[in-house]
């Protein structure tokens, strides 16, 4: 009998040796840093040094209790992850906090840490050996909120050769706890479009990405609502008409018509994108909400109510909108999915045209993003 469970303790370490030696490092790994690692069958270690903790877990939406050994190294090995990216907790001594192994993210309202799974034989968000385009930094001042904003906007390839040539725009929003780092960080933006346009699947493009959140200090907070709160979409339209549109169109070499302009947002985006667009159509051709309900209205109003009544004319809404693009996962929460569902089933029924996409195995994460993105840029300005 102890023969025996020496045996099988000896199988098991070797197994788990085995498996260690088979994984590789995250790519959201603090650069030198061999874990997070991520296993064959995508399990993944962490391992953290922290002699002195007293407790630490990982909370990836489920928590994982972690091991310490004998030198003070903290370990444990997860379930299965899904591919694609998904933000993490450090719970150290009950508080959480980030992975000092990790890369942080903006998510969750605070900065994460991040993990990345590896997509089998899926490179389109990857870089390539392609001519890329640049991501930059643009500060300016709103006069809507009196205060300075910061815009990440991406260039194509070659946008600094011909001065003279000018390029159609979308404007790109995050989701709700995240900010405009999310799609150049998370989302990976420049590299789906680097790979599209060289391809030539999708038409060279600049892509503004500004912080979904704005406030009107001369706008007195509604009964109930806390001071300040900064998601108020009319406040955010107000920005993107008034502020974001003009700076951009001033400070970069942009077609300034509605034909060449297309606005879409992820989540909460989603919705920020379909009340600014559906209320400015004059300014907007090309419209998308990834995981991102295109109504809002009470549970009264029908569909042709809603945005001033945009939809009442379908022929003429047809005629004017150029591109309707609406996406979510196969594994959203049950009621974020049936919503998304639901709002494609009311265009169909209203003779709306629209593209509905579902992005297969995926939830409320940045993969199911990912892939609308790269779907929905092939489809701009052509």
């Amino acid at each position: 009998m102890k023969k025996t469970l020496l045996i099988l303790i000896t199988f098991i370490s070797f197994f788990e040796s085995y498996t260690q030696d088979n994984g590789i490092s995250a790519s959201t790994n603090v650069q030198g840093r061999e874990y997070p690692k991520v296993l064959p069958d995508h399990r993944v270690i962490f391992q953290i040094n922290a002699p002195d903790a007293k407790g630490l877990q990982i909370d990836l939406g489920k928590k994982y209790d972690m091991v310490k050994d004998d030198k003070g190294i903290w370990t444990v090995t997860t379930d299965p992850i899904v591919e694609g990216f998904h933000y993490y907790s450090l719970i150290a001594d009950g508080v959480a906090t980030t992975d000092p192994n990790s890369n942080t993210y903006y998510g969750m309202s605070r900065w994460a840490s991040g993990i990345e799974i590896p997509e089998k034989n899926v490179d389109y968000y990857l870089p390539k050996d392609v001519p890329h385009g640049d991501i930059r930094i643009k500060y300016y001042y709103s006069k809507i909120t009196q205060d300075w904003r910061r815009a990440f906007v991406y260039t194509p390839p070659g946008y600094d050769k011909d001065l003279n040539k000018k390029y159609p725009v979308l404007y790109l929003l995050h989701g709700g706890g995240e900010d405009e780092t999310g799609w150049a960080n998370q989302g990976k933006v420049n590299f789906i479009l680097d790979n599209l346009i060289a391809e030539g699947k999708a038409k060279p493009m600049l892509i503004v990405m500004d912080k979904g959140a704005a406030t009107d200090p001369n706008t007195k907070p509604v009964e109930g609502q806390r001071s300040g709160i900064s998601f108020n979409f009319e406040t955010l339209e107000k920005v993107f008409i008034n502020d974001i549109i003009p700076m951009v169109e001033k400070d970069f070499r942009v077609i300034a018509d509605r034909d060449h302009r297309a606005m879409a947002g992820l989540s909460l985006g989603g919705f920020q994108t379909f009340h600014t667009t559906m209320y400015n159509l004059d300014k907007f051709a090309y419209i998308g909400g990834f995981s991102g309900p295109a109504l809002m209205r009470g549970p009264d109003t029908t569909i042709q109510n809603v945005y001033n009544g945009i939809y009442a004319d379908v022929d003429a809404f047809n005629k004017k909108a150029k591109l309707v693009y609406i996406s979510t996962g196969t594994e959203e929460p049950a009621g974020m999915y049936q919503t998304v569902n639901n709002v494609h089933k009311e265009f169909e029924k209203a003779g709306i045209q629209h593209i509905y996409y579902e992005s297969p195995g995926t939830a409320h994460e940045w993969l199911t993003w990912r892939r609308s993105l790269n779907q929905f840029a092939q489809l701009l300005f052509k």
